[in-house]
């Protein structure tokens, strides 16, 4: 079971962290697999539903990953501040989204060029098993401690938002654009179907 609604004020959100610390190694094999079965033709072909080549998208889903350490802290100290402060910051993050759509297509774009297919099924590795001993150590009052984000970001970006949503985010991340791979490879379909929601 993935997270319930954000609860304010720092109340306990339930959070299945089994279920969780599966969706982190799923995501990992599943990566492991298309890059290992990946023709340098494929991984340069573009996408299916972005303007990323397959090795860029890859490296996006692996960076939706890497985010959630940013994301975390900043949850931390933004729930301990006042509702108009936390919904004054999303608002102005709101209105950055064009820029932002800018930064985040050329970053990807030069991020696959350092973590590439030889590099970001370990960094995913990494920040997975960083992730899980995170979690792992989280007090459930601390789980349920949310702030207000910017949704026009990230369609897996809600109003409010708690720290068990955000170490549950990746996982959607990933599982959605893993859809928009280019299907005419074998590389693409070394996923696994997406579980139901709840599940």
């Amino acid at each position: 079971m993935l997270p319930e609604p954000a609860a304010p004020g720092g109340q306990p959100d339930r959070l299945d962290r089994a279920a969780v610390a599966a969706g982190y190694h799923r995501n990992c094999n599943d990566l492991e697999a298309c890059l290992a079965s990946a023709t340098p033709e494929w991984l340069r072909r573009r996408s299916a539903g972005t303007r990323w080549s397959n090795e860029e998208l890859l490296y996006h889903m692996v960076f939706g990953y890497m985010v959630v350490l940013a994301l975390l802290p900043m949850v931390r100290v933004f729930g301990r501040l006042p509702l108009p402060v936390n919904r004054g910051f999303a608002r102005l993050l709101n209105s950055g989204t064009a820029p932002f759509d800018v930064v985040n297509y050329w970053g990807s774009k030069a991020g696959a060029r350092v973590f590439n297919h030889r590099r970001m099924a370990a960094k995913l590795r990494r920040v997975t098993s960083a992730l899980e001993r995170r979690l792992a150590s989280e007090a459930p009052e601390d789980l349920g401690r949310s702030m207000s984000f910017p949704e026009r970001w990230d369609p897996f970006f809600r109003l409010t938002m708690s720290l068990a949503d955000i170490y549950a985010y990746p996982i959607e991340h990933f599982d959605f654009h893993a859809g928009q791979l280019s299907p005419d490879a074998p590389a693409s379909r070394k996923f696994s179907p997406r579980p139901a929601p709840g599940k």
